[in-house]
């Protein structure tokens, strides 16, 4: 229990350093237009309101039938009812969430309902224990149009990985920080520990931009022989991207249900 205290208080120290020290900015205010594009010409707004047009009739009535039941409620329980179901539909119909993968390349993926965050669990070449720890979307930054345009772009969202690599347990741990964007892996920090040990107030290491060329390749070429890499990235963004309505429709059932109890 006094390691996974230890070693939890260490992961959150871990990212605020990374919050603090990059150049994106993390935001606690996400839209879901971020996450989900549109699949026609309207705006959401619009399809939005469409959905809700179509839908006007739904429930209410104060009196809500729940499992045979006529339960009586406020006006105001009664439509926030109604906006929850609304959304809820919405949610389903617009862009379904599917059944997550519990695998990817050498690693299985172990998610976490009702939690921000998924482990990879693999093997390397080597034999090495790999385990990876993935935030879900937890900043961004906005890129502008390449050509030296002044106007246009686009949000590039982030997550962060704690990538633990080892062999035995007794040997050291190397951990590696990194940033996950859409098309490409960036290494922030690496640092050693002794397995099963960590340090209360551990030495975080240089940035890994201030060392030189070659040993910043020599960190990535490690990285991608085993299986750590763009390609990774790219899964994680897509599997965060389905993760984060999965874990929206669970919370607007759960909001429902308190409602209606």
């Amino acid at each position: 229990m006094a390691r996974a205290l230890v070693h939890g208080w260490r992961r959150s120290q871990i990212f605020q350093k990374i919050a603090s020290s990059c150049s994106y900015n993390i935001t606690n205010k996400r839209e879901k237009e971020h996450f989900i594009k549109p699949i026609s010409c309207f705006s959401m707004s619009q399809c939005r309101d469409a959905h809700n047009t179509s839908n006007k009739s739904r429930s209410t009535n104060p009196q809500i039938q729940t499992q045979g039941q006529t339960k009586p409620y406020s006006p105001f329980e009664s439509k926030i009812l109604r906006l929850v179901r609304d959304e809820i539909q919405y949610q389903s119909d617009y862009a379904p969430p599917h059944q997550p993968v519990a695998e990817f390349d050498r690693f299985m993926v172990e998610d976490r309902p009702g939690e921000q965050w998924i482990t990879l669990r693999g093997k390397s070449a080597q034999d090495e224990n790999i385990k990876i720890e993935a935030t879900m979307f937890d900043g961004s930054v906005f890129a502008p149009k390449s050509g030296g345009e002044s106007t246009g772009g686009e949000v590039q969202l982030h997550i962060s990985l704690l990538v633990d690599i080892w062999k035995g347990e007794q040997n050291e741990l190397m951990e590696f920080v990194c940033s996950a964007w859409s098309d490409a892996l960036e290494i922030q920090k690496v640092y050693i520990f002794k397995h099963g040990g960590f340090p209360t107030r551990p030495y975080m290491g240089p940035n890994i931009k201030d060392m030189s060329t070659k040993l910043q390749n020599g960190f990535y070429e490690f990285l991608r022989t085993r299986g750590v890499n763009d390609g990774l990235s790219k899964f994680l963004h897509e599997y965060m991207m389905n993760k984060d309505r999965i874990e929206l429709i669970q919370w607007l059932q759960k909001l429902q249900s308190v409602i209606e109890n």
